[in-house]
This record gives structure tokens, C-alpha cells and sequence, in this order.
């Protein structure tokens, strides 16, 4: 005999999209409340209450006044986080015997991630279930295993930042190598050779010299 009634409640459970946020977002601009806009997105409010602490940031105002504002990208970056954590655990729990091993070369042969995966995959090791070395650096990264970034000490001595050249540099003059030939021999009248001379009393100030840059030009001290 069927049934035409279900005690079965619905499931009222949904996830978030982009254009959910945004919509957030307006609705709590103009001061509407948790079940107003549960109401306006199609959800539960407990998952409007979710996404708002989710998504709201901490700003300081002029005056050293604190607001806090929710912004759907940042809702949207987070929550994008949380499910790749989630999807690499069920993946890692798989896995498990390969991440044991990893973590032991890692640590304490001081094997790089990709020594271990083609380690695993050269000898065929743990019937074929591994990860691969970039899955492996994301488990890292995520805080997934027990090996950290700082435990790689390849990694933390790359230097990620590119090198620019500094553009308007300021000239501070010629060099002095690049004078003409004749100013070296001191044959020709009218060159300059200017002297610093810093005083017993004084040792932040000096006296600017200058002197003829003649070879027959006597010193006198």
C-alpha cells in the first residue's frame, strides 16, 4: 500500500554561490534581518549566520574606530579553501600508508617530496596508491600531514621574489676612472683636485679642499 504522507523532513541545506553573496550582501546593506534574508536566498538561516562570520572582516576607521564589514569575496575565498581541504583529506585518507612513508623520508632521511613520490612510483610501492609531488606540497601547504614547510629546507631557501631592475635610479655623477688621459698627468691648466679634511674636535663635519690639479702646485699643510 503507498504511502502518501512522508515524515521524511526535506533537507533545506544548500551551498552558497557567488550570486547568493552578493545578494547577501545588499540585504544586510539595507539592515534586513538573518531570516529575512534566509528567506530572500532560499537557505536556513543558520548558514546566512555561518557565511557572515565567515566573510567578515575587521577595518579600521579614521579616529581608531573598528567596523566590521562583510565582503562576499572574501566569503567566497574561504568557503573555496574550505572545500579543497576537504576533498584532499578524503583523498589523503586513501593514502594513508604513502603518507606514513613520506613523512618518515621527509623527516628523518631528509628526502624531498618528489625523491619520495618517485621513489613510490619506481618500485611500485603500496599497490599503486600514492599521490603525486604536487598533491603532495598542497597537503603541506594545507596543514594536512605532519611534515611543515619549514621541514623542507630546499623549499625555504628559494627565493620567490623576482629581482627588477630599479627604474629612475638616481646618478650621482661620472666615475672617476672615466676622466680624459690628460687630467691624469696633470700636464694642462685649468683641472681641479678637490680634498676632505675632517678636524680633531669635529668628526661629523669635514673642510672641502680644493686644489689646482697641476703637477707644479705645491701642498701646504
Amino acid at each position: 500500500m503507498a504511502q502518501s504522507n512522508s515524515t521524511t523532513s526535506k533537507r533545506s541545506f544548500k551551498h552558497l554561490t557567488a550570486y547568493d553573496r552578493g545578494k547577501i550582501t545588499a540585504l544586510r546593506t539595507e539592515g534586513k534581518s538573518l531570516q529575512a534574508i534566509a528567506d530572500a536566498v532560499g537557505c536556513h538561516k543558520s548558514t546566512i549566520s555561518r557565511e557572515l562570520r565567515r566573510g567578515t572582516v575587521t577595518q579600521m576607521r579614521t579616529g581608531g574606530k573598528r567596523v566590521e564589514i562583510y565582503f562576499p569575496d572574501t566569503g567566497q575565498l574561504i568557503y573555496e579553501k574550505n572545500r579543497k581541504a576537504c576533498g584532499a583529506k578524503f583523498k589523503l585518507d586513501g593514502a594513508i600508508e604513502f603518507i606514513q612513508f613520506a613523512e618518515n623520508k621527509i623527516l628523518k632521511d631528509e628526502w624531498s617530496p618528489d625523491a619520495v613520490c618517485g621513489y613510490a612510483k619506481r618500485n611500485g610501492l603500496f599497490e599503486g596508491v600514492y599521490v603525486c609531488t604536487k598533491t603532495l606540497y598542497n597537503y603541506i601547504d594545507l596543514g594536512l600531514i605532519a611534515i611543515k614547510n619549514i621541514d623542507l629546507p630546499m623549499k625555504v631557501r628559494l627565493n620567490t621574489k623576482k629581482r627588477r631592475a630599479r627604474q629612475n635610479k638616481r646618478v650621482l655623477g661620472r666615475n672617476i676612472e672615466e676622466r680624459p688621459a690628460e687630467v691624469t698627468e696633470r700636464q694642462e691648466f685649468g683641472h681641479w683636485e678637490i680634498d676632505t679634511v675632517i678636524g680633531k674636535k669635529s668628526k661629523d663635519q669635514a673642510l672641502l679642499t680644493p686644489l689646482q690639479n697641476v703637477k707644479h702646485v705645491k701642498r701646504s699643510f
